[in-house]
């Protein structure tokens, strides 16, 4: 056969999937049974949607118990209180005793002036007032400190009903951001543990293939670069998407490289983790002068009709059926099979 002028593209193979973007865990809150865990795979679910409850009777014991002691912290507030009653009585006497006092005292003075009592029996009258006004301010401040210490176990109160809520509500599994359940890892009845996965959550709109290239030839994958690919779902037709990132470490599990490649359009019924083919274009040439590549030898040799030796070409891209030759040969030169 004769070399051909014919375009030619230099492909990449690769294997891969079909995930989805912003894929999340859902995991539990709380330890406890499972209950009404309504979700199957497949199904759409909005953000706020309660897809499952975990029975944990501890969270709803600990928020009544919150909301008791709350009760009592406001009661102390206020004038039903029986602390506040014993020293609002306390200060009544106070308030009388110092007022008899301050009338005794105005009395001995009077009656010193006349020289009717002696000056120790004044000053006696005049301490003991003393001793009742400040009697009386202790009270006062005493029921100051006991409405101060009051109010702050009232904040603490309020705060331990508040979190005790917030942890009740763990109690449900909260749907964060909308999508559809792509794995389903607890079922109604099973007993879960804090942190453990119940259901992982995707995006469908946001569609992504996941493809494993080797070392050999991640170095030739580039940014922007066209992809053919072929899902085993639907073998009959080939899509388009463009290389969007080259995962820089190495995957031990899957001894590759990870590139991911956004496709041109939406797939409509597209399933998560559907397994793929994938051929990446990294080179191709119009018009290239081409032969076919068993023609190519060790060495880069070929065999010219009427020519003993064999003749050593310069290559370009090489593909799976073809080799482009840059130097060494023409159009017109016959080429036969080189001996094993």
């Amino acid at each position: 056969m004769q070399p051909i002028i014919k375009d030619i593209k230099e492909l990449v193979f690769a294997s891969g999937t079909l995930e989805w973007d912003d894929a999340y865990q859902l995991t539990a809150q709380t330890d406890g049974v499972l209950t009404e865990a309504s979700f199957e795979v497949g199904d759409k679910v909005n953000a706020g949607k309660i897809i499952a409850v975990i029975n944990n009777p501890s969270n709803q014991i600990n928020t009544n118990s919150a909301k008791e002691q709350l009760k009592i912290a406001n009661e102390n507030l206020t004038e039903k209180s029986p602390a506040i009653q014993q020293l609002e009585q306390n200060i009544y006497y106070a308030e009388n005793k110092y007022a008899q006092d301050q009338l005794q005292v105005e009395r001995y003075e009077r009656l010193y002036q006349k020289q009717s009592i002696a000056k120790i029996e004044l000053e006696n009258m005049q301490l003991a007032a003393k001793n009742s006004l400040a009697q009386l301010n202790a009270l006062k401040k005493q029921k100051t400190e006991l409405l101060q210490r009051a109010k702050s176990q009232q904040i603490s109160n309020e705060n331990q009903v508040q979190n005790s809520k917030i942890i009740e509500q763990y109690n449900q599994l909260v749907i964060p951001q909308s999508g559809m359940v792509i794995h389903k890892l607890k079922s109604t009845g099973d007993y879960v543990r804090k942190g453990e996965v119940v259901a992982t959550i995707a995006d469908d709109r946001k569609q992504e293939v996941v493809l494993n290239v080797d070392e050999n030839s991640i170095g030739k994958v580039k940014l922007g670069q066209l992809v053919y690919i072929r899902f085993n779902t639907d073998k009959d037709r080939v899509y388009e998407g463009k290389v969007s990132e080259i995962v820089a470490a190495f995957d031990e599990k899957t001894q590759s490289f990870v590139v991911k490649v956004l496709l041109a359009e939406t797939l409509p019924n597209s399933i998560y983790g559907t397994q793929l083919e994938a051929n990446i274009l990294i080179g191709e040439k119009k018009n290239a002068l081409l032969i076919p590549r068993n023609y190519l030898g060790f060495g880069n040799k070929v065999k010219i009709k009427g020519i003993e030796t064999p003749v050593i070409v310069k290559t370009g891209i090489i593909s799976t059926e073809y080799v482009e030759i840059l130097e060494g040969i023409n159009t017109n030169d016959i080429l036969e099979h080189l001996k094993p």
